[in-house]
């Protein structure tokens, strides 16, 4: 741990980012956690925020980011648009155009005003649904673009860039948190909590990972 430190942890609720806010916590003195209303389909995602902020007693904020609504309509903010995977290399219908740009800002402006240095997010860019703005390039470059527009040292840290989801549930266990996560996180698209509803394109890519990674453990205690 760094007791020097303090982090803000750009939080949703899902499997990655309790993961990551997991992993913060145990890296940093001082952890606090941000989500963003962006008007998302589900404002159950924002309660079980709340609430596993509130459990792990994390100060938590919440933004308004409804006009991130109104200019980007897509299927994570549109009940009449379907949510589909992306063919022939276009982008699913649940790519939130700036979503991150906005957000990661947002969170670095929220770390001036509290005095933290790092911000943690949960972007992967191994298992991902080919969004552009969770790439460790845009990643990175971002992170210059902040440092530059404010004159300070931000350090954004991408604990899941390279891991799929069988990996990311072995860091969650390995935090102690794989109940936790498994039991009170919201990954699912028709906002259902924990395994959700098996069906979407979040709840197929979380399940996949969880029984590879309970087949991977299981065959090491053989």
């Amino acid at each position: 741990m760094n007791n020097k430190e303090k982090a803000v942890v750009v939080f949703s609720g899902g499997q990655d980012s309790t993961t990551c806010l997991f992993w913060a916590m145990k890296r940093f003195s001082e952890v606090e956690a941000v989500t963003f209303d962006y008007g998302q389909r589900h404002s159950l995602e924002i309660e079980c925020a709340k609430n596993i902020a509130n459990e792990l007693c994390i100060r938590h904020h919440i933004l308004d980011m409804s006009l991130l609504n109104q200019l980007a309509p897509n299927a994570l903010t549109r009940d009449g648009i379907a949510v589909k995977e992306g063919k022939d290399g276009q982008l699913p219908s649940t790519f939130v155009p700036g979503r991150n740009l906005l957000f990661l800002s947002f969170a670095g402006i929220l770390a001036y005003q509290t005095g933290a240095r790092h911000i943690v997010t949960g972007v992967s860019e191994t298992d991902f649904s080919g969004y552009p703005d969770c790439r460790d390039q845009f990643i990175k470059s971002l992170n210059v673009t902040m440092n530059l527009s404010m004159n300070q040292s931000f350090v954004i840290h991408t604990p899941l860039m390279w891991l799929d989801k069988a990996e990311t549930w072995r860091l969650a266990d390995e935090l102690g948190a794989f109940e936790f996560v498994r039991k009170k996180t919201l990954t699912c698209y028709h906002g259902k909590i924990a395994d959700g509803c098996g069906e979407c394109p979040a709840c197929r890519l979380r399940k996949k990972g969880l029984e590879q990674y309970l087949q991977e453990k299981g065959a090491g205690k053989r």
